[in-house]
């Protein structure tokens, strides 16, 4: 080639150069922006952890990350070890300074906490927080057991968890599938001022009852509301359900005597046939990890003749 070709092609080629610079440079520069919009808390590792909610601090040491917990919430009893944690509160009674006292960098909370005003303080004070549902199904425990997991970054810790915790669901209801007719169950959440409150659906208790192979009696509400005393003696239980254990309500155990003497309790099956059912609470109504435990355990009391 000539060297006037050369000159004469010389502003083309320097042109290609340009261009391709200019490419590398805007790529880079996208790469940069990419980087910069990534969600820093992708690549954080919290160590100082806050769990709200008995569950909640059952999967932290589920996954052996109890470690990095500073605190719990009063309702958080299990393990027992757990119980030597800072105790923030009740779940439904949180206050901001209680809950900064203990300087969580991550809290991981159960939704059903309170009061609003205290969340929403604590939600705007610049600390990662990270809500776990409250859904009493099946797939509601597998999903929390994902949420924590992830906010721990400990992923693959999540996914053997939530296959242990499936296969000892599936052994459950295998065994509870070899009961006969499903029996028809009430829980009595209190009988304060002698006043039957029971559980109806959506909730933990309506959730149990169903996985232990029963039928959850009250089905026209949710939540849980005051019973008449038409209301109870027309549902006519075979079984009632209540908890001990609680501590921060001494009306949730109230003893044989009490229901025997209620005008309309004393009018069913369950108590005439001495079926009244005492369960831990944390453990039957926490889905967490134990819940297969609790399913089977909860069928045992309702169908002794079947499945002991």
């Amino acid at each position: 080639m000539s060297l006037r070709k050369v000159i004469l092609r010389a502003p083309y080629n320097t042109r290609i150069l340009s261009m391709l610079w200019s490419a590398l440079l805007a790529l880079a520069m996208a790469t940069t922006v990419w980087i910069s919009h990534t969600p820093a808390e992708e690549n954080v590792r919290y160590e100082r952890v806050l769990a709200i909610g008995g569950a909640v601090t059952e999967i932290v040491y589920a996954l052996k990350e109890e470690d990095r917990l500073i605190g719990r919430d009063s309702t958080s009893t299990w393990p027992p070890q757990a119980v030597e944690l800072p105790d923030v509160g009740y779940i439904r009674a949180l206050s901001p300074e209680g809950v900064l006292s203990v300087k969580p960098d991550l809290i991981l909370a159960r939704e059903n906490n309170g009061p609003p005003e205290a969340v929403e303080v604590l939600k705007s004070a610049g600390i990662k927080w990270v809500d776990v549902p409250d859904n009493f199904t099946v797939q509601g425990i597998d999903d929390n057991i994902r949420i924590i997991a992830e906010a721990l970054g400990v992923e693959a810790k999540g996914y053997e968890l939530r296959a242990k915790v499936k296969a000892e669901l599936d052994a459950a209801a295998e065994t509870i599938a070899s009961v006969g007719d499903r029996k028809r169950a009430m829980f009595i959440l209190s009988m304060r001022n002698d006043r039957v409150l029971a559980s109806g659906t959506e909730t933990a208790a309506h959730g149990i009852i169903e996985l232990a192979g029963a039928q959850n009696i009250i089905s026209e509400f949710t939540g849980y509301k005051q019973l008449s005393d038409e209301a109870v003696i027309t549902a006519a239980p075979e079984v009632i359900v209540m908890m001990h254990g609680r501590r921060e309500a001494s009306d949730h155990s109230s003893p044989n005597e009490v229901l025997e003497r209620h005008a309309a309790l004393s009018t069913t099956p369950a108590v005439k046939n001495g079926d009244i059912i005492r369960v831990d609470g944390l453990l039957m109504l926490g889905f967490g990890p134990r819940t297969g435990q609790a399913a089977l355990e909860l069928a045992k009391l309702i169908y002794p003749d079947e499945l002991n």
